[in-house]
């Protein structure tokens, strides 16, 4: 469950969005999921579970950079975040296994 609280700045102007997460639950599932066999459905299989925190980060990010047309689940966000996956510092979202699936580098993953 994502929470959002709203901050008002000492000024009593500017606004400050907080965005509250327990992702432990997700991260422990991913964990498991690494451990196990996956089987493809119609070629479709799960790569990821993505805690909203993270992924609002990723936007906030992209937007700090200048990107402030992106939209969260457009075609470019989704580009956004299967690069992100690709990085081995974003490993641990994975629930496939990264290092035995082909193009894990970033060759057809």
């Amino acid at each position: 469950m994502l929470q959002t609280k709203i901050h008002l700045d000492s000024n009593g102007q500017d606004l400050a969005i907080e965005h509250i997460q327990d992702v432990q639950p997700i991260l422990e599932r991913n964990k498991t999921l690494r451990t196990l066999e996956q089987t493809k459905t119609d070629g479709l299989r799960e790569v990821a579970e993505i805690p909203n925190v993270i992924l609002i980060q990723w936007l906030d990010e992209a937007h700090a950079k200048g990107n402030t047309d992106l939209r969260m689940f457009s075609a470019e966000f989704d580009l956004l975040v299967k690069k992100k996956l690709q990085d081995p510092d974003w490993a641990y979202l994975r629930t496939d296994k990264p290092a035995l699936v082909v193009g894990w580098m970033g060759f057809g993953s």
